[in-house]
């Protein structure tokens, strides 16, 4: 099985979906129920998704805090994906959205961004914090709104 979402398949998705429907810059949320269910965080940047995938449910609250693994960049078009990856790419199984909508950058740096997010169930500010240099391993949590680095972010 390959490593990355095969590129025939992006196509398709590029082929299906039209990116003049989003919002910009858009953020989405997909629920992926793949080899192990996760949800797939995804943020607008140069004109591509940046993703980070999620173990467990996105953060709605103060203290909670998500690991956020880096992965592969999409296409902007795949914030409209629902459906089924077929077998044989990496990720299949089923995708649906959980979460969409729009965000404002506050600040940003090599290690940590500070997003507020205009989401459908995510509103607020919302940090990623990378804390393990080598790898890809982030932190995604909520943070109190109206205070740029609260929560030590």
């Amino acid at each position: 099985m390959s490593q990355e979402i095969s590129e025939s398949f992006c196509e398709d998705i590029i082929k299906k979906y039209d990116k003049k429907k989003l919002k910009r810059p858009v953020y989405v949320i997909q629920e992926h129920h793949a080899k192990r269910l996760h949800w797939d965080l995804r943020f607008e940047f140069d004109n591509v998704l940046k993703s980070w995938a999620l173990p467990k449910s996105p953060p709605i609250t103060l203290g909670e805090k998500r690991l956020a693994v880096a992965v592969d960049d999409h296409p902007l078009e795949y914030a409209l994906f629902e459906g089924t990856i077929p077998e044989g790419n990496y990720g299949a199984g089923q995708v649906k959205t959980w979460d969409i909508g729009t965000y404002d950058i506050k600040e940003k740096e090599s290690k940590k961004i500070i997003f507020n997010i205009n989401g459908k169930k995510l509103k607020g500010n919302y940090c990623l914090l990378h804390f393990r240099p080598a790898e890809k391993n982030w932190l995604f949590f909520k943070i109190k709104d109206g205070k740029k680095n609260s929560e030590k972010c």
